[in-house]
Formats: C-alpha cells, sequence, structure tokens
C-alpha cells in the first residue's frame, strides 16, 4: 500500500513512517523540510506545505491513504480534505489530540480545570477538526486520538482501544507510546474498523 504522511518528520510521522515500512508498505513522506530525512529504501520525500493546496494535493496523488501528522494551530480539516479530495484519494487518517475525549459524561478533556493552559488552543483546534470531519461523508476519513501523555517509549503491541472516552489504567493514568499508537493506525489502515468514526488507544 502506498501511504502518504504529512507531517513525516515530526515525532508521530517517524514512528508511523517506521511502522509503515516494518509491515512492507511504500511511505510517501511529507513535510516543510522532508528532504532533510535520511534515505530509507521505501521511502520517497517531498518538500509541501500543508497551506499549499495545489502543491499538497499534487504530492499526494498516487497515495491509496492519506495520514496527517499536522499541528491543528496550523492548519483546518477544510485543507487537508480538499486537498486529499483533489488528488483523488479516499481514505483520510488524522493522528488526532485527547483534549475532545470525554471524561464524564457532557465534559471533555480540554474542559476540565486541571486542563494545561499551554495546550487549549491546539486541544481546542483538534476538537474543531474533528467536527469539521464528522460533517465529512466524501472521505472514508477516521480521527485517532491518543491517550493524555502521548510521548515517545516503546512498542509493546499492548493497548486497549476505545471510542469518545478516554482511556486510563488502574492507576488512573492515560498514556500510549508513540510507538504502540503507531501500530493501532496501521491496524485501522490495514483492517479499517472506524470508518467515518473517531477512537482512542491507551493502556
Amino acid at each position: 500500500m502506498n501511504i502518504a504522511i504529512l507531517g513525516a518528520t515530526g515525532n508521530a510521522g517517524t514512528r508511523l513512517t517506521d511502522e509503515a515500512l516494518r509491515r512492507g508498505h511504500a511511505v510517501a513522506a511529507l513535510a516543510r523540510h522532508a528532504t532533510a530525512l535520511p534515505a530509507r529504501p521505501g521511502v520517497t520525500t517531498t518538500d509541501v506545505d500543508a497551506d499549499n493546496a495545489p502543491a499538497l494535493a499534487d504530492a499526494l496523488r498516487g497515495a491509496d491513504v492519506v495520514i496527517s501528522t499536522v499541528r491543528f494551530l496550523q492548519t483546518t480539516a477544510a485543507q487537508i480534505t480538499a486537498a486529499v479530495k483533489a488528488a483523488g484519494v479516499k481514505r483520510l487518517l488524522v493522528v488526532g489530540g485527547a483534549g475532545s475525549l470525554y471524561v464524564a459524561p457532557g465534559k471533555q478533556l480540554v474542559d476540565t480545570p486541571e486542563f494545561p493552559d499551554a495546550y487549549k488552543a491546539e486541544a481546542s483546534a483538534g476538537r474543531d477538526f474533528l467536527n469539521a470531519l464528522r460533517g465529512e461523508s466524501s472521505l472514508e476519513w477516521t480521527f485517532l486520538s491518543p491517550s493524555a501523555l502521548f510521548t515517545p517509549g516503546e512498542r509493546t503491541g499492548k493497548f486497549r482501544l476505545g471510542n469518545d472516552t478516554l482511556l486510563a489504567d488502574a492507576d488512573g493514568k492515560s498514556w500510549i507510546s508513540m510507538e504502540d499508537y503507531a501500530i493501532a493506525m496501521l491496524d485501522e489502515i490495514e483492517q479499517p474498523q472506524h470508518v467515518r468514526e473517531r477512537f482512542t488507544v491507551g493502556y
């Protein structure tokens, strides 16, 4: 499968690239400075800005699926979906945020008093992005939210999946490694279970 990863130079993008290559997929690595990435078999690199719609659409052509890892404050759902459609790609997967996950009926994580102010703008933009996707009927989109703590770590292959509610372990810790997150994302690409849905992954 040909997988285009937008934001391939970032923490999530590099883990997703690694996981895709591990499974034998071809990766089109796209980012503002993608050509600075080390050369690897199975990877093509293209420098492109998500704000440049025509260039982005050109870079996405030929992909079977697109994964967007771009920060939500840097783009909008309309920009990304328009480029994906113009490229003729049907499937879009988005690296989401935890802020829009529910921690109680009617209460999302981003709206709790404990949510760090430094991340509120990005989390709110992520919620807007998800809400916009929910009105999208022509693309086969999926929005995968990580747990509250989303950091580089180990690839264990052992995690839980959920839907719209924040996952936490027995001690109340909500976390997932980027490596295990990448497994969940590639699993969804290979065997779609959440088309036009959001889901989440955690320990």
